[in-house]
């Protein structure tokens, strides 16, 4: 299902600056790869986000190659780091590569393994918890991202909407569990969320 209108998502494509260099090569690999990635749209609204929150430590579940993370470290501008997780090592050294030729290496953390399972093993409270991590894992990663999100942060997840199947009578797994995340952001008394009707749909939820 498409959530835009395809006119209305090209207008918004068209009014984005270019990219530099780096991120749009990750745009054509996407493209040519059909590899998942969050795309401008979305991208922009995180960097604008962490701009906006002062973020400086924060932590991404489900990195890939590392798209989202770039757009995330161009907002820390050399201050802060960005913990990346990803299960694959092969995403893991292919971000490496980007993340060198984009001049952010030093800002970068990536662990490979079970998003979940190194969350938990993490002390601190992180500005934001980006989660783009199996749709499954959803629910369990709310209740532990929570007490490790600061007040003023922010916990921010992909794939709000699922290509529409939150509307489905009879849910699969990943949509039953996108659905227990989302009634779990709006209806937590700690958190102010919206949920944005962009690309795949995002939910950000501000801590108070």
């Amino acid at each position: 299902m498409e959530l835009i209108n395809p006119e209305i998502h090209k207008y918004l494509l068209d009014l984005l600056p270019p990219r530099d260099p780096v991120l749009a090569e990750m745009e054509e690999v996407a493209a040519r790869e059909s590899f998942p990635i969050v795309g401008p749209l979305v991208g922009n609204l995180i960097y604008q986000l962490a701009m906006i929150i002062n973020a400086r430590r924060i932590i991404e579940l489900g990195s890939g190659y590392g798209y989202s993370a770039l757009w995330f470290a161009r907002a820390l501008r050399g201050s802060g780091t960005i913990i990346c997780t990803d299960e694959n090592p092969e995403n893991a050294k292919r971000a490496a590569e980007f993340f060198d030729r984009a001049g952010v290496s030093a800002s970068i953390d990536y662990r490979v393994g079970d998003a979940v399972a190194i969350l938990d093993s993490l002390d601190g409270e992180f500005d934001i918890i980006f989660n783009d991590a199996h749709k499954y894992d959803y629910p369990k990663i709310f209740y532990k991202s929570l007490p490790k999100l600061r007040r003023g942060g922010l916990l921010i997840a992909d794939n709000a909407l699922h290509h529409g199947k939150v509307l489905d009578v009879h849910p699969d797994e990943s949509t039953a569990a996108l659905l227990t995340w989302n009634r779990l952001i709006y209806s937590t008394p700690d958190l102010v969320t919206t949920i944005i009707p962009i690309r795949d749909g995002v939910s950000v939820s501000l801590k108070r």
